[in-house]
């Protein structure tokens, strides 16, 4: 604990407004200054008071025979009323015991003094030139004497002391100056100045000495505390030593801290209490040899922390010392504190684990895998052999998060983590990198076919079935590995190499294992470059809309167009929507690519008949921006489109990737009266129990299973079956996707799917395109 001397004003340095009261000193709280300031000046109340009436009555008794007695009376009667009143409030402050003064006390006082002066200023201007020049002598002698005690007694309130100066004296200068005496109109205002100055001063001086005691007051209570602090902690004590390094008057505390009795500590050499067992045997801790060092060389030091023994246990101490001489120079000891730090210590060892390893897990997390890696690659240069890093992620782990809730991801993490940790040998180390992502360090990777099945087995062990408070839980392990230094001379290279070995393990489905080749970074470096184009794609008007039409089945006619996203690069020619959706996805620019789609083809949809919808596809990360649906809305209004034109199309994946929050928002859009369609139903997560929680309009059975049903594949017919009686029995409608020939038409007419959609009845088209098919009236059915 550090004392800061507060900043104490010298008479010097106080200027007007802190002196005249309409400002604070830089230093703490100044309330304490004004409160003494007011004590000051009323501490003489009653002698103020005698001395004014005193003066009053004299001043009527010498001009009783010349002065009206009736002016003279009334004035008399004016400065007593203005003495008693001020008087008492003086007295009733005083009885107070005001500590803090605001400035508003310290002008009620100056306001006070301003009424005396203005009263004792009258007689001098009124009774100017009456009686001889005895009577005049004696008024000017009674007011140069209330002037003079007026600057000593209230010099502590300077702008109240100073107003009554200035008042009183200028009216007496003035009236010498009408009596004809300028000299003495001039001394009188001279003696006046003078008396101002000395208010001044006299002020100034008070000021600075009151907040010079204050400043050393809060010293001695910052002293004070420190010094009770000392005495009454139970950790902290004085140590003392003699020229031969034997203790000396040793305190209760130290005899505590040593686990021995004050009177039995006394002249023991103290380096041998504190070295314990290693006395004997010399084997000193590095801490304790620079203590003795210090002690032998009789140099200072402080905060030296060193472990000692004490009865069999090791403690952690912190000393600090000084050498002492006497008068004559001679070398008496060490003198100095010392204090117990060992919560401390353990403290500071717990937070260092915490920072090399997973609190979750136990596992060493990101900093200690990075500094293994770092050892291994240099090892592996020096002895010129190989390293191996492993990069792993969790295949389906975030279904369990969504689904079962993050209490019981944590646990099976855990138990991944006990999996991982029993596959490592002393050749390897595994660690959590955050996530569900973690890393294994192989110290040695001469050996490639050994590597791989270690890959292999991580991933079979990960893949068992997992028991997680009366859940079984299935998840997956991706792999990808790079070897150093081929793969990657430096630390950072040899990750980023595992990490797009990974990415292609994931891309190909996960649950398997690649190893890093020199193609993936071509392929990384091909993906950056698309990422920066599509960043600026939409700015750049490169992408835009085509539009697939979806007919009758019985009919044939138009029912409404799916909105289909084309991208094309000056530079990449056409870019594949599954190359760029992909990446749009990850790059988060699916959200404002998504919102010029909805925009765009509502504002298009316009230019067709009232009877025709929109389709719009909507990805998992647009459902999961809470302004989803106010874009939905805003773009309904800025197009004038109908809310029922308008048909929103998902797949599967966003129940699972976004739990209920889906479903939230698509009821949402339901009851804006929009209508929703179930996009490649059967390809991935079905479930019923989705398609009983929403109400979807349409569901769209994928081209794959269309396809399979031509080739009379019975697995793909009963599918469909299944899906048309599913959507009947709901009250959905049914499109077939992909339907290219009219054999399949025919099959799925039979099949009872409502709509069609395929290259059969249209590709994708551009906007004229579409706008020509509207010009055949027997092309267009009512909704």
């Amino acid at each position: 604990m550090k004392i800061r001397p507060s900043a104490t004003p010298t008479a010097a340095g106080i200027g007007w407004r802190l002196l005249f009261g309409f400002a604070d000193s830089g230093s703490a709280d100044f309330s304490s200054v004004r409160a003494a300031q007011i004590a000051a000046a009323n501490r003489f109340t009653l002698l103020r008071l005698t001395g004014e009436l005193t003066s009053a009555l004299l001043l009527v008794l010498l001009l009783a025979r010349s002065a009206p007695i009736v002016t003279l009376g009334l004035w008399f009667g004016v400065a007593a009323l203005v003495s008693v009143v001020t008087v008492f409030n003086r007295l009733k402050m005083r009885d107070t015991a005001i500590e803090n003064a605001t400035p508003g006390d310290l002008h009620r006082e100056t306001l006070q003094s301003i009424a005396l002066g203005l009263v004792w200023a009258v007689p001098p201007i009124l009774f100017s030139g009456i009686g001889g020049m005895e009577q005049q002598i004696s008024l000017w002698t009674i007011y140069f004497a209330m002037m003079v005690g007026t600057t000593l007694l209230l010099s502590p309130l300077p702008l109240g002391a100073i107003s009554f100066l200035l008042l009183v004296g200028g009216s007496n200068a003035l009236a010498m100056w009408k009596a004809g005496m300028p000299m003495a109109s001039s001394v009188g205002a001279s003696f006046t100045l003078m008396l101002v100055v000395a208010c001044l001063a006299n002020g100034r001086a008070f000021i600075a000495h009151r907040t010079t005691t204050r400043a050393l007051v809060e010293k001695d209570e910052v002293v004070s505390l420190l010094l009770r602090e000392f005495e009454d902690g139970d950790a902290d004590w004085l140590w003392q030593i003699d020229a031969s390094k034997s203790l000396t008057h040793v305190s209760p505390r130290l005899a505590y801290a040593l686990g021995e009795e004050a009177m039995a500590l006394e002249g023991r050499p103290f380096l041998q209490m504190l070295a314990g067992d290693s006395w004997e045997t010399g084997n000193f801790s590095a801490p304790l040899r620079i203590f003795a060092e210090k002690l032998k060389k009789r140099e200072a030091f402080s905060n030296l922390p060193m472990p000692v023994t004490i009865k069999g246990e090791t403690r952690w101490w912190e000393m600090s010392a000084s050498p002492r001489y006497d008068d004559r120079g001679a070398f008496l000891g060490f003198r100095g504190v010392g204090s117990d730090i060992t919560a401390e210590r353990q403290s500071a060892d717990k937070i260092n684990r915490m920072a090399r390893f997973d609190t979750l897990t136990g596992l060493p997390n990101r900093l200690q895998i990075t500094e293994a890696l770092g050892k291994a690659m240099a090892n592996a240069d020096q002895w010129r052999t190989r390293c191996a890093f492993m990069m792993i992620d969790l295949d389906r782990f975030k279904a369990v998060n969504d689904t079962l809730g993050h209490p019981v991801g944590d646990r099976l993490l855990g138990r991944v983590s006990e999996r991982l940790r029993a596959l490592m040998s002393d050749n390897e180390m595994c660690g959590r990198l955050g996530g569900d992502e973690f890393a294994v360090v192989v110290r040695d990777a001469s050996d490639s076919a050994r590597l791989e099945r270690l890959a292999r087995r991580i991933i079979e062990e990960l893949s068992r079935p997992y028991e997680v408070d009366s859940h079984t839980l299935y998840i997956g392990a991706s792999v990808g590995t790079a070897i150093g230094p081929r793969d990657g001379r430096s630390v950072e290279m040899l990750i980023r190499s595992a990490d797009l070995a990974l990415y292609r393990s994931k891309d190909a489905g996960g649950s398997t294992y690649h190893a890093y080749e020199p193609q993936l970074h071509v392929h990384a470096e091909e993906r950056r470059v698309l990422e920066i184009a599509l960043r600026k794609a939409l700015e750049r008007g490169e992408m835009f809309l085509n539009y697939q039409p979806v007919v009758s089945a019985d009919t044939g006619t138009i029912e409404s167009f799916e909105a289909l996203l084309r991208w094309t690069n000056p530079e990449l020619g056409n870019v594949s929507p599954a190359r760029f959706v992909p990446v749009a996805e990850e790059a988060r620019l699916i959200a404002p690519i998504g919102e010029w789609v909805l925009r765009t083809a509502c504002a298009e949809a316009m230019n067709w008949p009232a009877s025709v919808r929109i389709a719009v596809n909507v990805s998992a990360d647009q459902l999961g921006d809470p302004s989803f649906v106010s874009t939905v809305v805003s773009a309904l209004a800025q197009s004038g489109l109908p809310a029922h034109r308008l048909e929103v199309e998902v797949t599967e994946s966003v129940f699972m990737r976004e739990g209920t929050c889906a479903v939230q928002v698509l009821q949402q859009l339901i009851e804006l009266g929009i209508r929703l369609s179930l996009d490649d139903f059967g390809t991935g997560y079905s479930s019923l129990g989705y398609l009983s929680r929403t109400k979807f309009s349409t569901i769209k059975i994928d081209r794959s299973f269309v396809q399979g049903a031509s080739r009379n594949v019975q697995e793909n017919l009963a599918i469909i079956r299944a899906v048309v009686a599913l959507a009947d029995s709901l009250g959905m409608a049914t499109t077939a996707e992909g339907v290219e020939t009219e054999e399949e038409y025919a099959m799925i007419r039979k099949l009872g799917c409502r709509k069609v959609q395929g290259y059969l009845f249209g590709r994708p088209m551009s906007t004229q395109d579409a706008r020509a098919l509207f010009n055949d009236p027997a092309k267009v059915v009512a909704a």
